[in-house]
């Protein structure tokens, strides 16, 4: 079922926070992250300017450290500390966002469903659109308390490698990728070094900004039904979202659920793991 445009477990627009901004069990996490070479700092930057309440959410510290790869997905006992000190818990609602529109706040937004927290959306058009409309920021730092929280890990919301070698192998399930068209066709380099140039076989090519407005705000339903089955998705198999590390195959899954997909998965590791290993096929073109 369709989405209607306020929806607090999926997208809410920046008049939507701003009407609720008081509201005791309202929870804003600012997830802003930036590519590598981007020459950004979310954490500097949320220090500077923020919306009123706002706690920072930083994906590369609450992720699993025991990992070599990029901010993967933390255990449930690292996410509940860590969402814990930030003062989230049982019966708040959350909103997150990012200083790119969206961004990196999907990738928040699906750590939290894949914890069984439901009761999070992503603000649409972000930092930038809030910005722009004139609504209010502070440098003040947020009172935090603790709050409980319980977590029911969702394991299938996220795949593995060898979950998704055998689904590329079988066909088994749709695999989109949400990297820029260069990238997946392995005409340009990967901004993380060390990574082949290329693309899962018989994966799909969904960019991540396709499925946004110029202004940064999410698509309508039936805009990214079109963008989808453009690509030459068939949104009745099930669906696997991908990406360079996990951070825009998010924004996908975001799109997705907006459009009634609400169980497809995500692979956690993206190309930061198959494109570091040479036993893996990698099409190009």
């Amino acid at each position: 079922m369709a989405q209607s445009n306020e929806d607090p477990k999926s997208l809410v627009s920046t008049q939507w926070l701003f009407d609720h901004l008081e509201d005791p069990d309202l929870r804003i996490l600012d997830a802003s992250w930036f590519l590598p070479n981007a020459g950004r700092d979310g954490a500097a930057e949320f220090v500077q300017s923020h919306i009123p309440n706002a706690r920072f959410f930083d994906i590369d510290e609450i992720s699993d450290h025991r990992s070599e790869l990029p901010h993967m997905a933390p255990p449930a006992e690292k996410f509940i500390s860590r969402v814990r000190a930030l003062g989230v818990g049982d019966g708040h609602q959350v909103v997150v966002y990012d200083a790119l529109g969206i961004f990196s706040a999907p990738r928040v937004w699906w750590n939290f469903r894949l914890m069984g927290k439901e009761n999070i959306a992503v603000l649409d058009g972000g930092l930038p659109k809030w910005r722009t409309e004139g609504r209010p920021l502070t440098a003040e730092p947020p009172l935090i308390r603790d709050r409980h929280i319980t977590v029911q890990r969702q394991a299938h919301l996220v795949k593995d490698v060898t979950q998704v070698a055998n689904v590329a192998k079988l066909q088994s399930a749709q695999i989109i990728d949400a990297r820029p068209a260069d990238r997946f066709h392995g005409f340009a380099p990967e901004p993380r070094p060390g990574l082949r140039s290329g693309h899962i076989p018989n994966s799909k090519n969904v960019p991540w900004n396709s499925v946004l407005e110029t202004n940064g705000t999410m698509k309508s339903v039936k805009m990214l039904k079109s963008v989808f089955e453009d690509a030459g998705v068939d949104l009745k198999q099930p669906l696997i979202t991908s990406c360079g590390s996990g951070v825009s195959a998010a924004i996908l899954s975001l799109a997705l659920y907006r459009m009634g997909h609400h169980d497809h998965a995500l692979y956690d590791a993206s190309w930061a793991e198959w494109g570091m290993y040479a036993d893996l096929s990698v099409t190009k073109g």
